[in-house]
């Protein structure tokens, strides 16, 4: 199993930007993909963004060009980048490793309007 350790967020006002990291142990972090997810108030756990092992990116609709993600493979790291940040991106996000129940602690995000 993996190991996630997450970091950044915090409160931001509406248009702000913030940067999520996510460090990981306990794996070949290289060769799997890695995924970062939202959970607003109330709701279920959603998948924004996923990056290979090779730096193939992929987002949800609703970040498209306002998300980006990123990795640092020498670092075991991935990172989420968050700009123009709107009051619907306020909640908790959480990192994932690719093909396994592997989540990390979550981080709080809350954009004020």
């Amino acid at each position: 199993q993996a190991q996630l350790v997450q970091s950044g967020g915090g409160l931001v006002q509406a248009g702000g930007s913030l940067t999520l990291s996510c460090t990981v142990s306990g794996i070949i972090f290289s060769i799997y993909v890695m995924e970062w997810y939202h959970q607003a108030p109330g709701k279920k756990r959603e998948l924004v963004a996923s990056i290979t092992g090779r730096g193939r990116t992929n987002y949800a609709d609703s970040v498209q060009g306002r998300f980006t993600i990123s990795r640092e493979n020498a670092k075991n790291t991935v990172y989420l980048q968050l700009n123009n940040l709107k009051p619907d991106d306020t909640g908790v996000y959480y990192c994932k490793t690719g093909g396994m129940e592997s989540w990390g602690q979550g981080t709080q995000v809350t954009v004020s309007s």
